[in-house]
């Protein structure tokens, strides 16, 4: 067995070598890992962000397999980073941060998806995030970080809303002045005859259904988004839910979340405030989120794919939109 300070003193030999191949952040003496436990050898360690299988690198990215003839392993360690709060400014800017229409509070960014007829990159996140509720239009400034973290129009326009799929809506405020007019009417005539009780007009559409919460946005500086999410690293798919699946989720309120898929094909009704709407075929987890955390992306557990997009929840449960029909919504790929 090699000493510590022969292990090190080849290290520094060579890890200006080491460190120059991609994908490679950093080089230490450490043991040798193998599945997942811990040998008793000492070898000089590359730290990758994410591990490549060799078939997938040009031999000469690949880190030697000995050095001066000690050993030397890889260790995945993520995409490393100086702390920051999720409600911080963040650029380049990555999913699971802080950001949303500049009229509303805030929600968090998904991840970057890209446009199917151009290729462009855009940003994922719900309807309720990006377009306010319908309300917004294309072209509408999104903040990063959103508005109740500090984001300003003038300095923090990180995006611009391009499309977002419409919510229909069951029950809400009326915005007709006829409606409107009846019910003044009503309630001027109960309060002459001493009426305690007045009529509230309202709109209804017991039939409306919806699928999906979901919107893209397309970034204002290309280069200032980032593919990947904080703490779980780069997308390569998507995954159809499953009962029992373990899931994970990195949002702007309460970070990394594990959970566990309950119910598949949930019809469910959701509270907008003054309205509200109708889903179906919904996934429903674990509660993982709260206020803050809509936006999401709900990931495979053990895996580097896309589950959902969590846009609900109750202290209870955590509600997603499955994430094939996000995609297929909005005419968007990962």
């Amino acid at each position: 067995m090699w000493e510590r300070r022969h292990v090190t003193e080849v290290k520094e030999r060579h890890k200006e070598a080491i460190l120059a191949k991609p994908n490679v952040l950093g080089v230490g003496t450490g043991y040798k890992n193998r599945n997942g436990k811990q040998l008793g050898d000492l070898c000089v360690i590359a730290m990758v962000s994410q591990k490549i299988p060799q078939a997938g690198l040009d031999p000469s990215a690949l880190v030697p397999a000995e050095v001066e003839g000690i050993s030397t392993d890889v260790m995945q360690v993520g995409f490393l980073r100086a702390q920051q709060e999720r409600n911080d400014r963040w650029r380049p800017a990555l999913g699971g941060v802080s950001l949303g229409h500049y009229k509303i509070t805030a929600g968090t960014l998904g991840v970057v998806v890209r446009d199917r007829t151009t290729g462009t990159r855009m940003i994922l996140s719900n309807n309720h995030v990006f377009a306010n509720n319908n309300q917004g239009q294309q072209g509408d400034p999104i903040l990063q970080p959103g508005a109740v973290d500090g984001g300003r129009e003038e300095k923090d326009t990180f995006a611009t809303l391009e499309r977002f799929c419409p919510i229909r809506f069951n029950h809400g405020p009326v915005d007709c002045s006829t409606a409107e007019a009846y019910a003044g009417f009503g309630n001027a005539m109960a309060k002459l005859l001493g009426s305690k009780h007045r009529v509230q007009a309202f709109w209804s559409d017991p039939q409306a259904t919806n699928q999906v919460d979901a919107a893209i946005a397309r970034p204002v500086n290309d280069r200032e988004v980032l593919d990947e999410i904080l703490e779980i690293g780069a997308i390569s798919g998507i995954l159809p839910a499953m009962l029992s699946m373990r899931v994970r989720k990195s949002g702007r309120t309460t970070g990394l979340t594990t959970g566990q898929i309950m119910v598949l094909d949930a019809t469910v009704t959701i509270d907008y405030g003054d309205r509200s709407a109708r889903f179906e075929n919904q996934i429903v987890t674990t509660v993982m989120s709260q206020p803050g955390d809509s936006g999401s992306l709900l990931v495979a557990g053990e895996s580097m794919q896309a589950v959902g997009l969590l846009f609900a929840g109750s202290d209870q449960v955590t509600l997603h939109n499955p994430i094939q029909s996000v995609l297929d919504c909005l005419d968007v790929t990962l």
